[in-house]
């Protein structure tokens, strides 16, 4: 009898959740990773209690922010927007 193990396909679930937090942790989903059913299991249980990879505001600061424009008849720059800490930078000098 042959020694070779046979591993169980990922089911397309699997997959479409693997690449989800693919997505938001900015990382590579490797092929071989998606070839076995258990080792995909094993990559989504790392990826999934990583925290999101991102440098946007949060949309509660955001708010905050437009709030203090308001009040100041100010324009939040849109850069702002695109950076966490910067928009958090603008929000502490404008108070």
């Amino acid at each position: 009898m042959d020694a070779t193990t046979f591993a169980l396909p990922a089911t397309p679930r699997q997959i479409a959740y693997a690449r989800s937090l693919a997505l938001r942790n900015q990382t590579l989903l490797p092929w071989e990773v998606q070839q076995d059913r258990r080792t995909l299991s094993a990559w989504i249980e790392a990826q999934a209690r990583m925290k999101p990879v991102t440098g946007l505001p949060t949309s509660k600061q955001v708010a905050f922010a437009e709030r203090i424009a308001r009040i100041k008849r100010r324009a939040v720059p849109d850069e702002c927007f695109r950076d966490r800490q910067l928009l958090s930078r603008w929000i502490d000098s404008n108070r």
